[in-house]
């Protein structure tokens, strides 16, 4: 009995074998043969105005050598 569940064990190894092989390759080539996706930045919304005095909520900003300035305001809905 040990010659049969010797040969059956091994068919059954073999056959999980094949079937993870061959569902990688299907995942594979499924993905390989779709085009690529619409990729790219979309706007939500309008960008919203910015509130009145925020002139002089910013005047202490310090400016980078390249002149821009970086200021939160925050406002309430």
């Amino acid at each position: 009995m040990t010659g049969r569940r010797g040969v059956w064990r091994r068919v059954v190894v073999a056959w999980v074998i094949v079937v993870a092989v061959a569902g990688g390759a299907t995942l594979w080539l499924r993905d390989s043969a779709e085009p690529p996706g619409p990729y790219g930045w979309q706007e939500a919304s309008a960008t919203p105005s910015l509130p009145e005095g925020w002139e002089s909520a910013c005047a202490r900003a310090t400016p980078d050598e390249n002149g821009r300035a970086l200021c939160f305001v925050r406002t309430r809905p």
